[in-house]
């Protein structure tokens, strides 16, 4: 049996992980005014059938906002961090988490393995973010994992425009593994590019700044199912 993110996001109709993130890459504020509950409802109205919590201290996140947005809701989450120790995985459940990001471009192989057997152990969904076949040939028991493309480089901190395109070159891969949730993150510039990925095969997409700049989500949910099915350009990267 699927666990409950994966569930979540393989029975949604808009399988949008939509996340509570403070600031951009290059520091710039993205809640305004708003608070992380009025985040969090907006987002539970839009249907989101999980959520993402970025506790990075680069993004301004902190593991109690974690703690609140787990005490706000009943969807799924996933931590958004850099995870390299065991000790982390059980902090994340005990702060709420159903699922923890594993970054396999900054982890050795053997990392990798130790923490995605941690991640099942302790009952929560390994999120493996990716960026080329080797690293995707790299994780064991995909079958039980997330495996999710990322748009953008991470070594500098998502400051660049991102390459949705990666996501389509590495769809193939992705399925060879065997996930049976594989997601596109971060990079996803609105509805247009966001359908083109879904109608790809893409069975999640995890989306942050273009989502909490959107303001509309509803307008921007209907936009994504007007492009359902359309072939269109992939764009460029969220701003």
């Amino acid at each position: 049996m699927a666990a409950p993110f994966i569930e979540s996001l393989l029975a949604a109709e808009r399988p949008l992980i939509m996340e509570v993130k403070r600031h951009d890459g290059d520091g710039d504020d993205l809640l305004g005014t708003r608070t992380v509950a009025d985040v969090v409802a907006a987002y539970e109205a839009a249907g989101a059938p999980c959520l993402s919590v970025v506790t990075g201290r680069w993004f301004g996140g902190t593991e109690e906002m974690l703690a609140e947005v787990a005490g706000l809701t009943d969807r799924p989450i996933l931590q958004k961090d850099f995870i390299t120790r065991r000790a982390q995985v059980a902090r994340a459940a005990s702060l709420g988490a159903s699922a923890v990001l594993l970054t396999a471009g900054l982890l050795p192989k053997s990392s990798i393995a130790a923490l995605v057997d941690e991640c099942l152990a302790a009952g929560l969904t390994p999120f493996v973010e990716v960026t080329s076949e080797a690293e995707i040939a790299a994780v064991p028991h995909a079958e039980a994992c997330v495996l999710a493309v990322n748009n953008k480089d991470i070594r500098t901190r998502e400051r660049d425009a991102g390459d949705t395109g990666r996501s389509l070159r590495l769809l193939p891969a992705l399925r060879r593994a065997g996930t049976p949730c594989p997601v596109s993150a971060s990079g996803i510039d609105g509805p247009a590019v966001a359908a083109r990925l879904l109608d790809a095969g893409y069975r999640g997409l995890l989306m942050a700044t273009s989502l909490l700049r959107a303001g509309d989500l509803d307008g921007f949910g209907a936009r994504l199912d007007e492009h359902r099915g359309r072939r269109v350009p992939l764009g460029g990267g969220a701003r």
